[in-house]
């Protein structure tokens, strides 16, 4: 009886601060996608590469409410003793967990057909939004900057975009200088093929092959507390009246 008055108190606290962290994301998602300027000028010198920031609000937004709703169920499912919330609780976190365990199994066997996918679908708003189209480049700018990359293959992604045609110039992150690896201004077609500045994708598969041990860590700490979450509502369901 102890054992489960104790477990019970944990699963309401536990619950209660994921109910917090939900509504402060849901907040700040909200702040953000309706008052974007203004939430970024906290970023200060940051601020002219952050707006692409304003479109990370609705992900926030999503996180919010899925975080909101889970803390609410189990904590008052768990308060009340209400066995019609923990099973709505148990069952949404199964859900989230087959589908992160999709996702990653996708990720390691379908590596390959990834690429070709999102080659397809990628190229194509590279060439016709790339520098035309204001959030879109941000991303793209900020991207390459950090991953010191070109394009989503390479620099040939910009080949008959209307950024090369009416520029006569590559963006600079698809030149960078042999001495110090910074981005030259003004990059030409040959000087871009010269460089050959490796692509965003294999650039983002070398880092996370880079931090494997961290992101690996960080994806078991998740998935431990969402099957301990799991277990305990279970627990907490089967030894309800």
């Amino acid at each position: 009886m102890q054992c489960f008055k104790f477990i019970k108190v944990m699963m309401v606290l536990f619950n209660l601060l994921i109910f917090l962290c939900g509504a402060a994301l849901l907040a700040v998602g909200i702040w953000v996608s309706v008052d974007g300027t203004s939430f970024l000028k906290i970023f200060g010198p940051m601020s002219s590469n952050a707006m692409q920031f304003v479109n990370v609000g609705y992900f926030l937004i999503a996180a919010g409410v899925v975080l909101f709703v889970l803390g609410f169920l189990g904590c008052y499912g768990a308060h009340s003793e209400n066995k019609c919330a923990l099973l709505m609780f148990f069952t949404i976190l199964l859900l989230i967990f087959i589908a992160e365990v999709a996702a990653a199994v996708v990720a390691l066997v379908y590596t390959t057909m990834a690429e070709t996918f999102l080659t397809l679908a990628i190229v194509p708003a590279i060439r016709k939004d790339y520098g035309y189209q204001t959030e879109f480049t941000q991303v793209w700018n900020t991207t390459m900057k950090e991953l010191k990359c070109c394009g989503f293959n390479n620099y040939t992604d910009f080949n008959t975009s209307r950024f090369v045609e009416e520029n006569k110039l590559f963006p600079p992150y698809c030149c960078r200088g042999a001495t110090n690896g910074t981005a030259v201004h003004s990059c030409t077609e040959s000087e871009a093929e010269e460089t050959n500045v490796p692509g965003c994708f294999k650039q983002l598969l070398h880092e996370i092959r880079t931090n494997a041990v961290t992101v690996g860590g960080v994806a078991a700490g998740i998935a431990a507390l969402e099957l301990a979450a799991m277990i305990v509502s279970m627990y907490l369901y089967c030894n309800l009246k």
